[in-house]
Order: C-alpha cells, then sequence, then structure tokens
C-alpha cells in the first residue's frame, strides 16, 4: 500500500515538473525548429528568473478562496507562502481527523496542487474521489498526505515534502501543527463547538477562538513574514478560512510588528448562514477586532454579477457584497484605501469565483508599491 502511494507521488511529481517541457519539445517537433531543447530551455530559463525575482507574498486563509487565488498568483512570482487554517472538519478531512488524528488534508492539498505547475493535470488526479467501499469519499491527495504524514511521522514534515516532490511555486504551511478547534458564543449565549456549528450560527456570532488558545504557529510562517513584501487574508470564509489562521495567539504580533502592508480581500458574496446578512465593513470589523489593526487595503469586487447566478445564489441566500459610498468613506476615515476591480469571473458556466488574474496583478503592484519600485 505504502509502495503503491509513492508511485502515485511519483506520478503527480512527473505531471508537475515534466509535462510543461514535454509539451513545449513536442510544439517544437511539429515546427521543425532546429534546436527545439535549447529553445526549450532558454525559455524555461528567462520564465524562471522572472518568477524568482517576483514579490514575496504571504497569503493566509482557506478553503477554494485560497487556492483560487494561488492558482494565479503563482503565474507572476514563485515566491509565495500559502498559510492555511487546520480546523477543517468536513468531508474527508473531518474523517482523518478523528479516525487518523491527523491534521486536516483538505485545504492544504488544495494549495498544494493550486502552486503546482501543471496544475490541471495534478486536479485529476490528486482530488480523485472514491466512490465506494471503505475509501468511499476520501481524495486520492488526502490519502497521499495521511500516508507520508505516517511514514514521516509528522504531518509538518510530509507537507514539506510534497511542496518538494510536486515542485511548487512557493510553499505550503499548515498555521499551526497542534490540534486546535473553533469555539465560539452566539448573541444569545448559546455555546458552539467545531467548524460545522460555527459555519451554521455565524451570523449571530458574538465572540470566536482557539482551543487550546495558546497553539503556536509555525517558525516558517515567521520567517516567511520577515522576507514578505506584503501579507494577504483571503478571499475566503470569514470565519472558517480566514479568522482562525488569526486567532493562533501570536499571529496578530507578528503581522503587527512586521509593518508589512495588510490587504484584505472581500468576498464576491455572502456565505449562506456563516456571514449571511454581513455587509464588507461586518467582516472587517471582525477581522480588525481579532488583528488589532486595520487593514491597509480592501480589495472589493465592482463587475457586475449576471441576474442568472444573483438569483440562483440567492435562494440558497448568498446576496452580493458591494461597497456604498458611505462605506468607502468610513473605511477611508480610518486609514483603510479601497481599491476596487474587476475580481468576479464565472467558473465552468456554473460557479462564481474570483479573478486570480486581476487580483495578482492588484497584489503585486501594492507589493512593489511597498518596496518603492
Amino acid at each position: 500500500m505504502v509502495k503503491a502511494v509513492f508511485f502515485l507521488i511519483a506520478v503527480a511529481a512527473a505531471f508537475a515538473a515534466g509535462g510543461a517541457s514535454v509539451y513545449i519539445a513536442a510544439a517544437g517537433r511539429r515546427k521543425r525548429m532546429k534546436n527545439p531543447v535549447k529553445t526549450s530551455i532558454i525559455m524555461s530559463n528567462a520564465k524562471e528568473h522572472r518568477l524568482s525575482v517576483g514579490p514575496h507574498v504571504v497569503a493566509i486563509g482557506g478553503g477554494t478562496g485560497l487556492s483560487t487565488f494561488l492558482g494565479g498568483l503563482k503565474c507572476f512570482t514563485r515566491n509565495i507562502t500559502a498559510v492555511v487554517a487546520v480546523t477543517d472538519e468536513g468531508g474527508s478531512s473531518g474523517r482523518l481527523r478523528q479516525e487518523w488524528g491527523m491534521l486536516p488534508p483538505g485545504d492544504i492539498r488544495n494549495c498544494i496542487v493550486a502552486l503546482a505547475e501543471n496544475d490541471s493535470s495534478l486536479n485529476s488526479l490528486l482530488n480523485f474521489r472514491f466512490d465506494r467501499g471503505e475509501l468511499k469519499g476520501h481524495s486520492l491527495g488526502n490519502l497521499i498526505l495521511l500516508a507520508t504524514t505516517e511514514m514521516m511521522g509528522d504531518f509538518q514534515r510530509a507537507v514539506e515534502e510534497l511542496n518538494k516532490l510536486l515542485a511548487i511555486r512557493g510553499q505550503v504551511l499548515p498555521v499551526t501543527t497542534e490540534s486546535v478547534r473553533l469555539k465560539g458564543e452566539t448573541k444569545d449565549k448559546k455555546a458552539l463547538s467545531g467548524e460545522l456549528e460555527i459555519s451554521d450560527n455565524g451570523s449571530e456570532l458574538a465572540r470566536l477562538w482557539l482551543e487550546p488558545a495558546d497553539a503556536e504557529p509555525l517558525e516558517g510562517i515567521k520567517k516567511a513574514v520577515a522576507e514578505a513584501d506584503i501579507i494577504v487574508l483571503g478571499p475566503g470564509s470569514l470565519f472558517t478560512s480566514v479568522m482562525p489562521n488569526l486567532l493562533i495567539a501570536k499571529v496578530p504580533e507578528l503581522l503587527r510588528e512586521s509593518q508589512l502592508p495588510i490587504a484584505y480581500i472581500a468576498n464576491l458574496m455572502t456565505q449562506p448562514k456563516e456571514t449571511e446578512g454581513m455587509n464588507i465593513l461586518a467582516h472587517v470589523d471582525w477581522i480588525t477586532g481579532v488583528l488589532g489593526a486595520v487593514p491597509d487595503y480592501i480589495l472589493a469586487n465592482q463587475s457586475a454579477i449576471p441576474e442568472e447566478f444573483l438569483s440562483r445564489y440567492g435562494k440558497i441566500g448568498a446576496e452580493p457584497l458591494y461597497l456604498s459610498a458611505k462605506e468607502e468613506q468610513y473605511l477611508e476615515s480610518l486609514g483603510c484605501e479601497v481599491i476596487y476591480g474587476d475580481y468576479c469571473e464565472i467558473k465552468d458556466g456554473k460557479y462564481l469565483r474570483h479573478n486570480a488574474r486581476h487580483l495578482s496583478e492588484t497584489i503585486l503592484e501594492l507589493a512593489r508599491r511597498n518596496k518603492g519600485g
């Protein structure tokens, strides 16, 4: 079983590291280039140099939002550190956490795939989900992380090993390697425990915290922040993707002391139950309360959302998040610069997603501004 798992890792690594060069060489033969291999190497070296001198970005979050953003960011720089929440309790991740005592691998897997050289090939492989037997519901990527953790004896080392094996552009780090659990209390004093209960009652939350309260962030995060040009929060679910990272006690202190610009990427829509009825200001208030500082930048979508999608999402309680002129003035009075962009796109004709390229272009411009470039 273990040999089979590592064979699959090797296949994934081959997809990630070799797919692009094989395609270029093949294309060269079709065009009867004189030196296709040499041309491929020159192009590859030029691309690698451009990526290697790109700004250093620390992106903090989890879920679909963060992995979507990373997929665009990797086209501009390989100096990326993704810091990922470890409070997921649903689906395959929740089962592996309960049965094996490992940290939830799902969001980390998605971010690793997003930063891989050939993410489309890896997606089909690592996101393959079994549909029967004892493995029903588990993704192959989660099981690979489980097997690697068992062999290494440590979840952090397992993640680092996959970072290397898949030759990703940057690194993915769990915010902590300690087993933490989200806790909360509603406005009417109802106690909440776990990500699922928090998500179901987010709009009624009065308090949110982690247990244990003294969990330590990874040392690698401190190093990444020390080398960074900008910190990015989100995009992602407010209470279950972004906030769990900031609830690690030393993380807000680390970010404040770095004096780096902090950009918060506002969500496109409210999330049913979790942020139902909340506007962007309410999101920023929660982040500011935990961070101890107002983000320097808010990236807000300005592109129109097609009526078809407004109707479809509205049926499940999701509403678009746009800033009003009054809300913008309030944020700017706090010293926060609002940046608008066409940050929304339709994915596969079905889903609203952030436009990763447009977001990345804005973030990199802010990073260069911070460096004085």
